[in-house]
């Protein structure tokens, strides 16, 4: 057993760039999580924030962006609950929902790369204050502000960074990410000097003690030290934050996470694997020295990988993850009394979504409990051999190949056995599905249900329907 987590603030990540839960849901959701035992929210708005003047192309397209009522009773629902709201802008990497836009193009650190910014001019960081400036004036009181700078995927490979890194010897990609990351800490500081600035580790884990002593961030940022995997390497971990202490930055943040993190459409979570995970930030918590000051953990609750992938699972099916890693943390173990606090406060038999029943006919569902219960079963449905890969089953490969159908070559009897599992099969897919769009319309906007079937039911339905059709031309 590892001691209880007591190294500050337990955040829940809200990843907002897909599937934005409608204002009500959302004001459940924050109410749950402060139950659940978070005191804090990171908040990744994205294109839902809303953004006005020339910046309002950046709102979604295919939904209405969150008004400016609604992000106000985002933080008074978390305020009323104890939890700080930290907003979470991107700055450097993954800003794919911005460089997306024509009109902001050029500003890409290589052309077919949407995600990375050019850290060149004074275009870039005046564009970067100006979506800062509008979304700290819109959280009022705030404290702390997350700057992203996470996975600056092809940095020093577009024709401005080629050419400065060539102006003089001795200039590295190290020093480039560092320049430009230092730049928007010291105007963030400018502006706003009450703020602490929170920014992803990933880019600098590789670089010196004395690279970061001498990089211009020391005193400017807390580095937030992300590692999602369930066998969390501890004494790699421990190393590389004690680095970042020893550099200066002593000050510093773990992360975690309860989905979005093993597999790019994965639907359904493991709350053991999270739970994994977190037992491993435990011990990371318990080994590092005193002179490392843990500030707290982010539980990251990942929507898509990036802007344009599809989407990871939804937040009703996730919650027994989510509530499992913040018990986790509250008691420092997974053990069957941590279960059971968890099972009670969900109201459910067993912390494993895919096994989770109610534990009595009045006990009250946490908010999403049906559409997890839903989806769960249509995950089943979609991914049982027989159905999934109905083509690839003896009777189809053995009397329905494309060689027969072509040849209309075919015998009656057993592709009409073939036709009626098909149409079973629809019949009940299209069951299942008519019960989840419906619940997923209480809870999502419908872009999301359209996205959910896109990506999930079409697969399996497609197949299905050129079998029949298919069956139907040679009968």
């Amino acid at each position: 057993m590892a001691s209880p987590w007591s190294a500050g603030k337990k955040l829940v990540h809200l990843d907002l760039k897909g599937a934005p839960p409608k204002i009500e849901y959302l004001l459940q959701l924050i109410e749950l999580f402060a139950k659940l035992g978070a005191d804090g929210l990171l908040v990744e708005y994205e294109d839902m924030f809303p953004y006005e003047g020339e910046l309002k192309v950046l709102q979604a397209s295919t939904h209405s962006a969150y008004s400016g009522e609604e992000v106000m009773r985002i933080q008074e629902a978390a305020r009323a609950q104890g939890l700080e709201v930290i907003p979470l802008i991107q700055t450097f990497g993954h800003m794919e929902f911005v460089l997306k836009h024509e009109s902001l193009r050029s500003l890409r650190e290589v052309d077919q790369c949407l995600g990375t910014l050019s850290p060149h001019g004074e275009r870039p960081l005046q564009l970067l204050m100006h979506m800062l400036q509008q979304v700290i004036q819109r959280h009022p009181g705030l404290s702390t502000l997350h700057i992203g700078a996470d996975e600056v995927y092809l940095l020093g490979e577009g024709v401005e960074s080629q050419r400065w890194l060539q102006e003089a010897p001795g200039r590295s990609l190290e020093q480039l990410f560092l320049r430009h990351v230092t730049a928007v800490a010291r105007a963030v500081k400018t502006s706003w000097p009450h703020l602490t600035i929170l920014m992803w580790d990933d880019m600098m884990r590789d670089m010196s003690q004395d690279t970061l002593r001498d990089s211009g961030l020391v005193g400017l940022v807390q580095p937030m030290l992300w590692d999602y995997t369930p066998d969390l390497d501890v004494n790699k971990t421990v190393s590389l934050l004690q680095k970042y202490g020893a550099a200066g930055m002593a000050e510093v943040w773990a992360a975690g996470s309860f989905k979005g993190s093993s597999g790019v459409h994965v639907c359904v979570p493991s709350s053991q694997r999270h739970v994994d995970n977190t037992l491993g930030w435990l011990r990371v918590a318990a080994a590092l020295s005193p002179t490392t000051r843990l500030q707290g953990i982010a539980l990251t609750g990942w929507q898509r990988y990036d802007h344009m992938s599809v989407l990871c699972e939804l937040l009703p099916v996730a919650l027994p993850s989510l509530a499992s890693c913040l018990q986790t943390l509250t008691d420092g173990e997974f053990s069957a009394e941590t279960q059971s606090k968890i099972c009670s406060k969900l109201g459910i038999s067993s912390v494993e979504v895919e096994t989770m029943e109610r534990i009595s006919e009045d006990t009250v569902m946490f908010p999403g409990r049906f559409l997890a219960e839903i989806i769960v079963d249509i995950n089943s449905f979609l991914n049982s051999e027989d159905v999934r890969y109905f083509e690839n089953n003896m009777f189809v490969r053995g009397w329905f190949s494309p060689h027969q159908r072509q040849r209309k070559m075919v015998n009656p009897l057993i592709v009409k056995q073939i036709q009626n599992q098909a149409a079973e099969y629809l019949s009940m897919l299209q069951q299942k599905w008519d019960v989840l769009r419906e619940e997923i319309m209480h809870l999502y906007p419908e872009p999301t249900q359209q996205e959910w079937e896109q990506e999930h039911v079409w697969l399996v339905r497609a197949p299905l329907q050129r079998i029949l059709e298919e069956t139907a031309a040679c009968l």
